[in-house]
């Protein structure tokens, strides 16, 4: 392994610096993931509704401070600017408007937990089979250079580079497989993620204006 490696020439320096940081943000995303999944957003929507209604208010910020992830984080900013509309006594109209405007400016600070380092595992992605190029390039070029000082066709002197440009060419494509489709599947996660922060946001406009209104016509 480490001799193929040598034989790949300079450019399998930037390729496996690479594969290392691959490495190193997809453990530290599945972890990040993991955490997330443990938590039942549904149960912890249906308690935060029980709670709502008891009027708990206080209770509920304490739910959503005490359980980690983006979609609890995102319903405390609401419940939060709903206790301070609700001491204002906002008409209902405003506290929609109020608590999805500050729902939604957190939106991309939530996410922000669970997309940190994604860029790295897309940026690597289109950098790899580039790297990869160039030390195809520079395997021929050695080729080339060594056929011009010899004078005559020797096999010999050709193997060398075109292994070196075979070799970082298949480092580049794999290294960048490892990175495009953990990208990949992370994204549909946050993709899911932010669905689920939408409906449970909206959720809880509806719920807190309703409630608004009917305390308003009693």
């Amino acid at each position: 392994m480490i001799e193929t490696i040598v034989k790949g020439g300079v450019m399998m320096i930037p390729l496996l610096v690479c594969s290392v940081a691959v490495l190193a943000v997809v453990i530290d995303r599945v972890k990040v993931f993991y955490e997330n999944s443990k938590y039942d957003i549904r149960e912890l929507r249906a308690e935060l509704m029980k709670l709502m209604a008891e009027d708990r208010v206080q209770d509920a910020i304490t739910l959503c401070s005490s359980t980690p992830g983006p979609i609890s984080a995102v319903l405390l900013v609401g419940i939060q600017s709903y206790s301070k509309m609700k001491a204002l006594k906002a008409a209902p109209e405003a506290l929609r408007i109020m608590i999805s405007k500050a729902m939604e400016d957190y939106f991309p600070h939530a996410l922000n937990a669970v997309e940190k380092r994604l860029n790295v595992l897309s940026t690597i992605g289109s950098a790899a089979p580039l790297l990869g190029m160039a030390g195809t390039v520079l395997g021929m070029i050695k080729s080339f250079e060594s056929l011009r000082g010899a004078g005559a066709l020797e096999a010999g002197l050709v193997a060398g580079g075109i292994s070196e440009a075979l070799i970082t060419t298949a480092a580049g494509l794999l290294i960048a497989l490892a990175a495009v489709i953990p990208y990949n599947i992370f994204m549909s996660s946050v993709e899911k993620i932010n669905l689920e922060m939408e409906d449970a946001s909206s959720e809880m406009v509806d719920f807190v204006v309703t409630r608004t209104e009917q305390e308003v016509n009693t």
